[in-house]
């Protein structure tokens, strides 16, 4: 078993946009609009202290869409692939928080305007504007526990950063045909640990 750090940031010209969904009440007669309008920034995921984080669970789901995608075989497994193991082998510790010379918070996000099918469901009829969350430059620190030693050091630091290029994190992201939420691994720090 062994566990990393992984220093993440950014990609120029892909912002990571958040799009958490959130329980605000709506106002006495407020329309759907002036609700996005006043409650766009509460799509954001935060911490107990407010500062905007990457949910531990999208990093995950990050890193297994990448192993299903690259399809890389397993030596000496008759044909197996990665991706059963990165199932159930690995987790993110916990969400990663971002900041950008400070701890960035919903007040530092940037207002993506965009026009979105109504029902949420590509295709399907009438548009409406939706506003969204965006962060153009960000770092952060993720920790990943391995438990599987079937994932060695070398095909997850691949995995990993492979999934920050072809998949993403967020909104938009490469996975869903978009070009939001790329970043890339400047470091990682590991350690072996011992029940």
């Amino acid at each position: 078993m062994k566990r990393c750090k992984v220093h993440l940031e950014s990609i120029p010209g892909s912002p990571y946009s958040q799009s958490a969904k959130h329980e605000t009440p709506f106002m006495d007669r407020e329309s759907h609009d002036d609700y996005d309008v006043r409650t766009w920034r509460h799509k954001c995921t935060t911490n107990k202290e407010g500062q905007v984080c990457i949910p531990a669970m999208g990093l995950k789901q990050c890193i297994d869409t990448t192993a299903y995608k690259l399809g890389e075989k397993v030596p000496n497994r008759r044909g197996a692939t990665y991706k059963s193991f990165f199932a159930s082998g690995f987790f993110c510790d916990h969400d990663v928080p971002i900041a950008n010379g400070k701890a960035l918070t919903p007040k530092d996000a940037e207002c993506k305007l965009i026009s979105a099918n109504s029902d949420g469901v590509r295709g399907s009829g009438k548009r409406v504007p939706r506003r969204f969350p965006e962060f153009p430059k960000y770092h952060g620190v993720a920790e990943f526990t391995i438990i599987d030693d079937v994932i060695t050091k070398e095909v997850f630091e691949r995995h990993l950063k492979s999934g920050g290029l072809i998949v993403g994190i967020g909104r938009f992201r490469p996975e869903n045909g978009g070009t939001n939420g790329r970043f890339r691994v400047t470091k990682i720090e590991w350690e072996e640990l011992q029940l």
